[in-house]
C-alpha cells in the first residue's frame, strides 16, 4: 500500500481518507471502512501480540476472514464487554477523543454496598497520580448483601480510569463490563463473539466523520 506515493507496510499507519491518496496494489482506491464489535472475554489482552505470551483479543477473530483491524481504544485484561475494531485509524481517533467521541457505559460490580455519598464522590472525582479522574454519571443498578453493581458513564478514556477512581475511595472492582459506546449496545452478543456494524451504526458513533 502507498499513501501519497509513500510505501507503507505498517497496518496501523494513520491515514486521512478524506485527504490522503491511497494506492493498494496499484489501484487508486481507499479501503472501505469496516468496524466490528467484539464481546471481549475476561483474561485477554487488547493487543496484536504480547511479549509475555498472553492470549490476545485477536484469538476471537481467528477464522473470520477479516482484513487487518486495530482495536479502537482498549479494555484491560481483567475487563470485558464491548470492544470496537476498525481499519480506519483516523475514524478510530475520533471515537476515542474526549471532544468528539461518544460516551462509554460500564456495569461495575464493587466489593461493598453503594450509598449516595459514594455515587456523589465518583461524579465529583479525585486526583490520582496527578490526574483528575471523574465519572460523567453514576447510578446504582442492584445490591446484594455485601456488594453492588453500578452503572458508570465516562466521557473520556484514561488508563484504567474506573478502577483507579474507585480505588481512590477505597472501593475494589470485582467485575467490569463495558455495555455501551454511545447508542451502540452490547446487547445479546455472546461472550467471545463479534459482528460487523452497519453503516448507520458506524455513522451514529461519530456523526461528524465522513
Amino acid at each position: 500500500m502507498r499513501v501519497n506515493g509513500r510505501l507503507v507496510t505498517d497496518a496501523e499507519f494513520p491515514v486521512n481518507q478524506a485527504a490522503d491518496r491511497i494506492t493498494v496494489e496499484g489501484r487508486n482506491d481507499a479501503p472501505t471502512r469496516m468496524v466490528i464489535m467484539l464481546n471481549k472475554p475476561r483474561g485477554l489482552v487488547t493487543t496484536a501480540a504480547d511479549e509475555q505470551g498472553r492470549e490476545t483479543v485477536y484469538r476471537c477473530l481467528e477464522g473470520g476472514a477479516l482484513p487487518w483491524l486495530a482495536p479502537v481504544g482498549r479494555l484491560d485484561k481483567a475487563s470485558e464487554g464491548l470492544l470496537l475494531f476498525s481499519n480506519d485509524p483516523a475514524w478510530a481517533a475520533l471515537v476515542t477523543h474526549p471532544s468528539s467521541g461518544p460516551d462509554k457505559t460500564y456495569h461495575v460490580q464493587i466489593d461493598r454496598l453503594a450509598d449516595s455519598a459514594l455515587l456523589a464522590n465518583l461524579e465529583r472525582g479525585a486526583t490520582v497520580d496527578g490526574e483528575r479522574l471523574h465519572a460523567k454519571s453514576v447510578r446504582s443498578l442492584r445490591s446484594g448483601q455485601k456488594n453492588a453493581w453500578l452503572e458508570i458513564v465516562l466521557d473520556e478514556g484514561r488508563n484504567r480510569q474506573i478502577r483507579r477512581l474507585l480505588k481512590a475511595f477505597d472501593v475494589a472492582v470485582l467485575r467490569l463490563v463495558r455495555v455501551g459506546v454511545g447508542d451502540l449496545q452490547l446487547g445479546s452478543l455472546a461472550k467471545g463473539a463479534w459482528r460487523a456494524l452497519t453503516v448507520q451504526e458506524i455513522a451514529a458513533l461519530v456523526p461528524t466523520a465522513h
